[in-house]
């Protein structure tokens, strides 16, 4: 390492200002304060990092924090390949996450290689710092993607959240809505057959397989025949497969063990936030028992209110993409509230709206917009309550 350091040191005066390649001044200290700690952690605009380590180092923790559900996800996919073709009892456990990798590391390539770089194009452009944001959307943008989504399409909406959803509004800290959900909004109204169709959940799908999510099938059920079909809870995966993730979906949702690791490493690390995750929970299993309670049968109401968390990305959303500091809210209660109104309308949008089963993503984008609206009453009243105390201490003194 010091001998990387050394050679790095070496090359630095070409890239400073007056340098022969200063025009790639952004460029060279990206990769050298990704590879080194830099002499300070906050920069002069966006996200603000307030402690002993970078913005660069914070965002690694997430990465480190999506690998258990990275890797589970490349097993899932070949194992939902394997089984739809029956041959899954004759294969070896690296046969079947090799096969997934094969799958899925094309996409995360795409993702980073579109990705960054667009956003070294702008920094070169803008003359300024290499946002460091994308280390983390870069990968979860693949984990939400099914995964025989055409790497063109994963392209193309790669570059409209990073062009649309972020840069637009100046770059990292900037942006008003999640990079990495702006993405999977845009290739779901864009290319819905690809996002909702049942033959994207497995890779190479056997025809007489079905490769539905449990989500998607039980909107369908519900779309086909509202009156006629009963209880849909026996047309679903269980419980503990739902749990353990052995389902069809997108690549790093399905295994909610594996997104309680990351929730794990993302609070014992100080970089998530526990107060969203919870009140994201509780707003979720509040809607749930209200149409638990006075929904009856109809629709999706059946399903128990807990089986709710365990269903479609949920989790995965809950833990890495409403945590987001960025998008999220900024004051204390505020997260609370923030949190609770993304649960309650999640569950809302999957059950009254049998067109959008995947709820998830439509509610964190929504409470993205209005996350400053909240922040601003919140910091509004403790003003009001300050006055109301600095007033009521000068009449007494």
């Amino acid at each position: 390492m010091k001998g990387l350091r050394k050679f790095l040191d070496k090359q630095k005066p070409a890239f400073e200002k007056g340098g022969k390649l200063s025009m790639l001044g952004s460029t060279f200290r990206a990769f050298d304060t990704f590879l080194f700690v830099p002499d300070e952690t906050a920069p002069k605009r966006g996200t603000q990092i307030r402690d002993a380590i970078d913005l660069k180092r914070t965002m690694s923790v997430v990465v480190i924090a999506l690998i258990p559900a990275l890797l589970f996800g490349m097993y899932n996919v070949g194992y939902q390949h394997f089984k739809s073709i029956g041959e899954l009892a004759n294969q070896e456990f690296f046969d079947i996450f090799l096969f997934g990798l094969w799958k899925v590391l094309p996409i995360i390539v795409v993702s980073y290689v579109v990705g960054l770089g667009i956003e070294f194009a702008f920094a070169q452009m803008r003359g300024h710092e290499v946002n460091e944001g994308y280390l983390v959307s870069g990968m979860l943008i693949p984990l939400i993607m099914p995964v025989e989504a055409p790497l063109w399409m994963v392209a193309i909406s790669v570059a409209f959240a990073v062009v649309i959803g972020k840069e637009v509004f100046g770059g990292t800290g900037m942006n008003i809505w999640n990079p990495a959900l702006v993405a999977r909004a845009f290739f779901f109204f864009a290319y819905p057959k690809e996002m909702s169709g049942s033959e994207v959940w497995i890779a190479d799908k056997a025809d007489a397989y079905s490769g539905a999510t449990p989500l998607a099938d039980a909107a369908t059920l519900v779309n086909a025949a509202p009156n006629e079909t009963g209880s849909i809870l026996g047309n679903m995966a269980s419980s503990w497969e739902m749990f353990t993730g052995f389902i069809p979906g997108s690549i790093g949702e399905t295994s909610v063990i594996a997104i309680l690791i990351g929730a794990a490493i993302l609070l014992f690390t100080g970089v998530g936030s526990w107060r969203i995750m919870l009140s994201t929970v509780v707003g979720a299993v509040v809607m749930g028992l209200i149409f638990n309670f006075f929904g009856g049968n109809a629709y999706m109401t059946e399903i128990p209110y807990w089986q709710h968390l365990i269903m479609g990305g949920f989790a995965f959303g809950t833990v890495f993409m409403a945590t987001d500091p960025v998008t999220a809210a900024q004051t204390r209660k505020g997260k609370y509230i923030y949190g609770f109104l993304i649960g309650m309308f999640a569950i809302l949008i999957r059950v009254v709206n049998g067109g959008f089963p995947e709820s998830m993503m439509l509610s964190i984008l929504m409470m993205n917009t209005f996350a400053p609206l909240i922040d601003h009453y919140i910091i509004q009243g403790n003003i009001k309550r300050r006055l109301k105390r600095a007033k009521a201490t000068n009449a007494i003194a």
